[in-house]
């Protein structure tokens, strides 16, 4: 799959394309029923199947505070549409300056003339533009102008509850780790680089894996029994999602620690499973009321795991 960083990567062969344009946060099932449909179109018109996202997400310029924690960044998102057969992913970068321009602009400029949709595929509640002026009776009236369709995408429901980004992240928050994968489709993971961090685990005998959250907000916090995928090879572990604050950590990470494991994996890539949540994070009295309670996390995630 072709991936268009920024529209001053498009070039004059980006021309002609069934679009879809989202959020495609997570890939859920609905979005790939979404994208079945452009799929399809695309190949009857012999034309690429494109997914137009925006980076970061809009939210997350306007009101940081309160953006929807993110189910995958921009990395995973690539490589769950490359899964769902699509042909190229236009990532737009987002920004106050893209966000006032016009909504006529918007689609002359880029739909039009930089990508020349042929089939579109959006929300009906889809806004653009300045001042979120454009909407989906706009795009029907300027595919009529320019010679697009424009399709509405319709709500794919599973035992009669929409699916969507929101309800995902519902079910983890809430710690619903079958209903997610039901509607995802798959397990839900975090994938990240193993990083050196202060090491202090190791020094009560929990050495941990530490991965940096490249997200605004993570959609798990807390506690949870996981496995682990290194390379292929499963593992079991217990997991803390959140900032640390016993030790006076600052910024959100990831931190799994493997049960019977020493290797050296600094530097390789991991995808960790939540299966059970065990607690919320907190701040305790001292470190060693910490390590006490790590022990009885560890006997708890082993447990649940059959380690």
């Amino acid at each position: 799959m072709e991936l268009v960083r920024g529209l001053h990567n498009l070039r004059p062969q980006h021309r002609g394309c069934v679009l879809t344009i989202g959020k495609f946060d997570g890939v859920h099932r609905g979005h790939q029923a979404v994208l079945a449909n452009v799929k399809a179109q695309a190949e009857a018109l012999s034309l690429p199947a494109t997914v137009m996202v925006f980076e970061p997400h809009p939210e997350e310029v306007f009101t940081p505070d309160t953006a929807p924690a993110r189910l995958s960044p921009l990395r995973e998102k690539y490589l769950l549409l490359k899964r769902q057969g699509v042909d190229r992913l236009v990532a737009v970068q987002f920004n106050r300056a893209f966000a006032s321009q016009s909504a006529g602009t918007f689609v002359k400029s880029l739909l039009v003339d930089k990508l020349g949709v042929k089939f579109l595929v959006v929300g009906d509640d889809f806004r653009f533009g300045r001042g979120r002026e454009g909407d989906f009776e706009m795009l029907e009236a300027a595919g009529r102008e320019h010679g697009f369709r424009v399709v509405s995408t319709q709500s794919y429901r599973m035992h009669d509850h929409r699916i969507s980004s929101t309800a995902v992240r519902d079910a983890l928050d809430s710690g619903d780790f079958a209903h997610a994968h039901e509607m995802l489709g798959r397990p839900f993971s975090i994938r990240g680089r193993v990083v050196h961090g202060e090491k202090k685990g190791r020094t009560i005998g929990f050495p941990t894996a530490n991965v940096l959250l490249k997200r605004c907000r993570s959609p798990l916090k807390g506690v949870f029994a996981v496995r682990v995928d290194i390379d292929g090879q499963p593992f079991k572990g217990v997991a803390n999602v959140g900032s640390r604050p016993t030790v006076g950590g600052q910024r959100s990470q990831l931190e799994v620690h493997l049960f019977d494991f020493s290797e050296d994996i600094y530097g390789r890539s991991i995808d960790v499973y939540p299966v059970a949540k065990l607690r919320d994070e907190k701040k305790f009295a001292s470190f060693e009321v910490l390590k006490n309670q790590i022990e009885d996390d560890a006997r708890e995630a082993r447990a649940l795991l059959g380690a």
